[in-house]
């Protein structure tokens, strides 16, 4: 292991990009064994102001508008990519061939051509470590799950996922770059991304999918006057674009091992601020999750059949993956966020960094993210043929 300091620089400093900024300033407060120090180098945006904003609130040094300035910043050694998805490749390659290493937000390109690039150019620096951030995998109910399943529920018979929010509910949430690029490229890849790897990582890959289906409601958006970030409201202009996406995507899938499964997606469903939530059905029992309630699950651990089957609720403790050593309190009942994902995510990509062994699982590697965005182009050729059926072919999740 390494003892030198790690730099980290975090580009784009938006709603995810505060998230890693965050995320790199708590992780040398998580688990064990000691992570070598980290120097709080620099936060790039386009808009100084936000820069200068992450910067001072998360204590980094410096602040800049260009992220070409990383290029030879000798002080960094670690960048974060969070910004809009068709700026991921240039920025991410030229990281690469700097010799950094890239952690990049999900989904990893705005196409499977970029992203296919981009696995190749990691590969070109088999020295530099590289991942992307589906920071679902480390919910400790969602991993105790998964775990559980392989240990006692036996196979998947059926996996039902929604993932649901609001953001884009109103038409007078501005345009901004999530509702361009054409179907598929809306809610199915800013947030179906995330639920698409889910799947993956409790039931294992997918071989075909079909019934893709999409629906766009909102069909026109203003142009906002100022930048936007996230999904923040903004003063309006008069000018209007139409809106490329999808604001509502649903498809059904094969699985390897033989489960089928259930996906609905959208950005408009009302109260919905930010829901994640499965059921599956297994062999020999049945597991639930719900993100409105992160810390606690439900399961089947044994079929019993004597009237008294029903899940179990259980509250994510120190038992469970994440948990012990991932909050400041190590106690059932003690609740965690989607704010403490991005610490556990900072955490693990750092051990990888500094060589260490034995610490958490790893980040996601840019083969997962290139997996996705080949479930992702199988559903938007399954919804413009009408539904049909689409092999997905493509190296198996990890």
């Amino acid at each position: 292991m390494t003892a030198s300091p790690i730099g980290v620089a975090v580009i784009g400093a938006g709603m995810a990009g505060r998230a890693h900024c965050a995320g790199y300033r708590t992780a040398p407060t998580l688990f064990d064994p000691p992570l070598p120090p980290i120097r709080y180098a620099t936060v790039v945006d386009a808009n100084e102001g936000v820069a200068k904003d992450a910067a001072e609130r998360y204590g980094y040094e410096r602040y800049g508008t260009d992220w070409r300035e990383l290029l030879e910043a000798d002080d960094v050694q670690v960048v974060s990519v969070v910004v809009a998805n068709h700026l991921h490749r240039a920025i991410v390659e030229a990281l690469l061939a700097a010799g950094k290493h890239v952690l990049c937000e999900k989904p990893l390109a705005a196409s499977l051509e970029d992203a296919t690039a981009m696995v190749a150019a990691a590969e070109a620096h088999p020295d530099l470590v590289s991942g992307v951030g589906f920071v679902y995998r480390r919910q400790p109910a969602v991993a105790a799950i998964r775990a559980l399943l392989h240990s006692e529920l036996g196979e998947v018979s059926h996996f039902n996922g929604r993932y649901w929010c609001d953001y884009a509910r109103s038409s007078e949430t501005p345009m901004a770059w999530r509702y361009k690029g054409g179907p598929g490229t809306g809610a199915l890849a800013d947030i179906g991304s995330h639920l698409i790897d889910l799947a993956e990582f409790v039931c294992g890959p997918m071989t075909s999918v079909s019934g893709g289906a999409f629906t766009t409601k909102v069909k026109e958006r203003a142009v906002p006057l100022g930048t936007t970030y996230g999904h923040a409201k903004a003063q309006l202009s008069d000018v209007r674009e139409p809106v490329e996406n999808d604001d509502v995507a649903t498809f059904t899938a094969h699985f390897e091992s033989g489960a089928v499964g259930t996906f609905s997606i959208s950005r408009i469903a009302p109260g919905h601020a930010n829901s994640l939530a499965f059921d599956l059905m297994a062999e020999n029992g049945a597991a639930k999750w719900d993100m409105d309630r992160p810390a606690e699950f439900s399961v089947i651990r044994q079929l019993r059949g004597d009237g008294f089957d029903g899940y179990n609720q259980v509250l994510a403790g120190p038992d469970h993956p994440y948990v012990k050593g991932g909050l400041p309190m190590d106690f059932p009942g003690c609740s965690y966020g989607v704010g403490d994902l991005f610490g556990y995510q900072a955490r693990a990509f750092l051990e990888q960094v500094a060589g260490i062994e034995g610490g958490l699982p790893q980040v996601a590697p840019f083969d997962d993210g290139v997996r996705d965005l080949t479930i992702i182009d199988a559903v938007a050729r399954s919804a413009a043929a009408g539904g049909a059926t689409v092999s997905v072919s493509c190296p198996s999740h990890t």
